[in-house]
């Protein structure tokens, strides 16, 4: 039993490992695991995430799995993409050297969003009986409190004619402006 998420995928990579050396890869042993909202793209779409050495200030890749995800097999599939990522160098993006690796470790196309064949899921869940529960519980996003725009435009309107302009509170602190009808507008919702 893993008390911790990243001891879990930590010991899975280490399970995982063979089956990459089987495919003529070797998984670096410099990799940090960690379960958080990957960088870029959509929280519900990017379930995953690879750094390179290089950009770590003591030259570890770091992996990370969204919270998002709670499931062991989907967790499992999920790094190993990650992986393949660090054996064949994150330049090669998800062309032909990801998809070559990728097929040969038991993950289907597409190569954006790969998943696991029904051979990869048996390897994975024979790895989750060894490893234990996924110490984990799906975390939502769509709960968090949002942070409200504190730089948007407001909407002011011509009262007499609804003539509608956007412009910053600083300038309305200035003076609302004057509509081309000759009133004075006034802030709108």
């Amino acid at each position: 039993m893993h008390s911790t998420r990243e001891e879990w995928l930590k010991h899975l990579a280490s399970l995982l490992a063979p089956t990459f050396t089987a495919a003529r890869y070797a998984v670096p042993v410099n990799i940090r695991f960690s379960c958080g909202w990957p960088g870029g793209g959509s929280r519900q779409t990017r379930i995953g995430e690879c750094w390179h050495c290089r950009a770590s200030a003591d030259g570890h890749f770091e992996i990370f799995i969204s919270p998002s995800i709670s499931d062991p097999l989907q967790v499992g599939a999920i790094l190993v993409h990650e992986l393949v990522h660090t054996v064949v160098g994150l330049e090669a993006r998800h062309g032909l050297a990801f998809k070559v690796c990728a097929l040969a470790v038991g993950l289907l196309g597409p190569m954006r969003a790969t998943t696991a064949t029904a051979g990869l899921n048996i390897l994975l869940s024979g790895f989750s009986a060894v490893l234990g529960p996924y110490p984990h519980a799906t975390l939502s996003a769509s709960d968090r409190p949002t942070k409200k725009d504190t730089t948007r435009l407001l909407k002011v309107a011509c009262p007499v004619c609804g003539y509608t302009v956007r412009t910053t509170s600083k300038w309305l602190e200035v003076g609302f402006p004057v509509c081309p009808c000759g009133a004075t507008m006034a802030q709108a919702e």
